[in-house]
C-alpha cells in the first residue's frame, strides 16, 4: 500500500466524541503492553474516571478487555479489528508462505512491512527462535528514517507526506513517541534520510545498519503491486552482526531475497479475486439490547463504532457508507458518523471516488502488537480461572506430546478444597490413561474416566479446536469422587467445560487468524 496521505479535521460536529475517547483508551491499554489501572488510563488519557469505568465496562462487555481486579487486560478477541485490516489487505494471506519458507532457507528472520504516513508498520514476522532473537511484533510501528523499509516507502511520498515527516521529526527528534524502539541517542541528520530514499531509488534495496540499535540489521527489497508497480509491502531479512554485517547481507543474500520476492509478486498477480466474507448478522440488535441491560454503564455509540470496523474483511477491503451499513446492521447515520471519526483518527481513509472507505494499517495500533504473542496456555489462564471459580474444581489444559504418547499439561488452576488435584504446569502423564489424552487422541467428543486411573479421583474433559477444525488442546477437570457422581459430572459440570472449550476456542481463532501462537 502506498504511505497514507494527511486527513482533514472532520467538523467537531461530526465526531463522535466517545468513539474517541475509547480509541484513545484502546491505545493507551496498548502502549501499556495490554493492562492498566483505571487510575492508570485515567492518567494517560486525560479522561474522567467515571468516562474510563464505563469505557472499560462497555468494552469488556464486547469481550475486548478483561477486568481483572483493579486492573483493565486486553483480551485476544480485540485481535478481530487488526484481523479485519489484515483480511482485507490480503498480503498477510498471499505471501506469508513465502515469507516463512525464505526465514527456513536463510535461517534468518523476515518481515513484512507496510507504509504508515511517514512510519512503517509489520504486517508478518517469521521470527527465529535464539538467545538473541527479534523482539518486533505484527503491528509495531517503527519511524521510517530507522528502518530498511522506510527509505523505499519514501520513494514514493509526496510532497505534503514529505512535510509531515519533518514536522514530526522536528517535535519527536529523539523517537520518544515509537514505543517498539529504543530512543534516538542523537538527532538525525537533515539530509541523512533524503540521501538514503535516493539510494533506494537507484539500486531497488535498503539496508539497515543498525540505525535502530547496535548489532541489528536489515536489507530490504520492495514488493510491488501488479498493473500499478507501485510498493503493496517491503519484505526484508534481519540478522546480527555477530551472523552478518550489513555489506555481507547484501552480498550473500540480497539475491535469495529477490528471488523470493519475485514469487511474492508472482503470487499477488495470479491470485483469483476474493470472496467476500459473510459477516455476523445482529450485531446492532446485540448493542441495543446491551444499552437496555447496562444502562449508562454501556457506551452505545462507543459498541457500535467498533462494530464498523469489522465489516471489513478478505473481499471487503473498499467499502461504501451503504455497503457498511448494510454489513453491521447500522443506521446509514451511524455508520457514516463512525466513518467520518476513523477518518479524523487515521484509521480509515477514503479513496478518490470520495464514496468509498479502506481500513488503514493503524487500526493494528488498537491492541494487536501485544497480543500477537500469545500463547495457548496465556490464551486459557483467565478461562481456566474462571471456570474454576464456576465449578469449584480443579481444571486444566493439556496439549499432546510430539511423541503423541502423553499429554503436556501447559495452564492449571487448583480448586481452593482441602483435598483438591493438584497438577503442576508442565506435568506429563500417559495419554492413554487420562481423559484429556484420550480426547487430545479423539477416542470421543467429551470423556469421563471413573477411578480408572486413580481410586477416587474422576476426571472429565472436552476438546478445543484450532481454525481447521482439528483438536489441538483439551479443556479438563478433576475431582474427588465423593463431590459428584458421574450423573453429575455430565448433567452439571459438562456444559460448564464445554462452555469454556468455546470461548477458548473462538479466542484461539481470533488469536491465530494472523499469528502464530505456541502450543505450549
Amino acid at each position: 500500500m502506498p504511505a497514507q496521505t494527511m486527513t482533514t479535521a472532520a467538523p467537531a460536529s461530526e465526531v463522535v466524541a466517545p468513539l474517541v475517547r475509547g480509541v484513545a483508551v484502546l491505545r493507551e491499554l496498548t502502549e501499556a503492553g495490554g493492562t492498566l489501572s483505571p487510575s492508570g488510563l485515567e492518567r494517560a488519557t486525560g479522561l474522567a474516571r467515571s468516562t474510563v469505568d464505563r469505557i472499560t465496562a462497555t468494552l469488556a462487555r464486547m469481550g475486548y478487555v478483561r477486568l481483572d481486579g483493579r486492573d483493565a487486560v486486553l483480551t485476544p478477541r480485540l485481535m478481530e479489528l487488526g484481523n479485519a485490516y489484515l483480511a482485507s489487505l490480503r498480503l498477510p494471506a498471499l505471501l506469508r508462505t513465502h515469507a516463512d519458507a525464505l526465514a527456513d532457507e536463510l535461517d534468518e528472520s523476515v518481515s513484512l512491512a507496510v507504509a504508515d504516513r511517514d512510519g512503517i508498520r509489520f504486517i508478518h514476522q517469521a521470527t527465529r527462535r535464539r538467545a538473541m532473537s527479534l523482539s518486533f511484533r505484527i503491528g509495531d510501528l517503527l519511524p521510517a528514517e530507522r528502518t530498511a523499509p522506510g527509505p523505499l516507502f519514501a520513494t514514493q511520498w509526496t510532497d505534503e507526506e514529505w512535510r509531515a515527516w519533518h514536522e514530526r521529526r522536528a517535535a519527536d527528534p529523539l523517537d520518544a513517541s515509537f514505543s517498539a524502539v529504543p530512543p534516538r541517542k542523537r538527532a538525525y541528520g537533515e539530509q541523512e534520510f533524503p540521501h538514503r530514499v535516493e539510494r533506494a531509488r537507484e539500486d531497488g534495496w535498503a539496508l539497515d545498519d543498525q540505525l535502530i540499535e547496535p548489532g541489528l540489521v536489515a536489507l530490504s527489497v520492495p514488493v510491488r503491486e501488479p498493473g500499478t508497480h507501485r510498493i503493496a509491502c517491503v519484505a526484508s531479512v534481519v540478522s546480527h552482526t555477530s551472523r552478518h554485517t550489513a555489506a555481507d547481507l547484501r552480498e550473500t543474500l540480497l539475491p535469495r531475497l529477490r528471488t523470493a520476492v519475485a514469487a511474492m509478486e508472482r503470487q499477488l498477480r495470479e491470485a483469483p479475486p476474493p470472496e467476500p466474507a459473510v459477516r455476523p448478522s445482529g450485531l446492532a440488535a446485540w448493542t441495543g439490547a446491551s444499552k437496555q441491560e447496562l444502562g449508562r454503564g454501556f457506551v452505545e455509540s462507543l459498541a457500535r463504532g467498533l462494530t464498523v470496523l469489522t465489516a471489513f474483511d478478505e473481499g471487503r477491503a473498499h467499502l461504501t457508507l451503504t455497503a457498511v451499513a448494510e454489513a453491521t446492521g447500522l443506521a446509514r447515520a451511524t455508520a457514516r458518523r463512525a466513518l467520518i471519526t476513523y477518518e479524523h483518527l487515521g484509521l480509515v481513509r477514503r479513496l478518490p471516488d470520495d464514496r468509498t472507505f479502506a481500513l488503514t494499517p493503524r487500526v493494528l495500533s488498537l491492541g494487536f502488537p501485544p497480543l500477537s504473542r500469545t500463547s495457548l496456555s496465556q490464551l486459557a489462564t483467565p478461562h481456566l480461572t474462571a471456570l474454576t471459580d464456576r465449578i469449584h474444581e480443579s481444571t486444566a489444559l493439556a496439549v499432546l506430546t510430539p511423541s503423541g504418547d502423553e499429554i503436556h499439561c501447559t495452564a492449571t488452576v487448583t480448586a481452593p478444597h482441602v483435598m483438591s488435584v493438584r497438577i503442576p504446569p508442565g506435568t506429563h502423564l500417559p495419554a492413554p490413561s487420562t481423559s484429556l489424552g484420550r480426547v487430545l487422541l479423539g477416542h470421543a467428543p467429551h470423556v469421563l474416566l471413573d477411578e480408572e486411573r486413580e481410586h477416587g479421583l474422576r476426571t472429565l474433559a472436552v476438546p478445543v479446536h484450532d481454525r481447521a477444525g482439528r483438536v489441538v488442546a483439551a479443556v479438563g477437570t478433576a475431582l474427588h469422587a465423593a463431590r459428584h457422581t458421574p450423573e453429575d459430572c455430565e448433567t452439571h459440570l459438562l456444559p460448564a467445560l464445554r462452555a469454556t472449550a468455546t470461548t477458548l476456542t473462538t479466542d484461539l481463532h481470533a488469536a491465530s487468524r494472523f499469528t502464530h501462537v505456541p502450543m505450549s
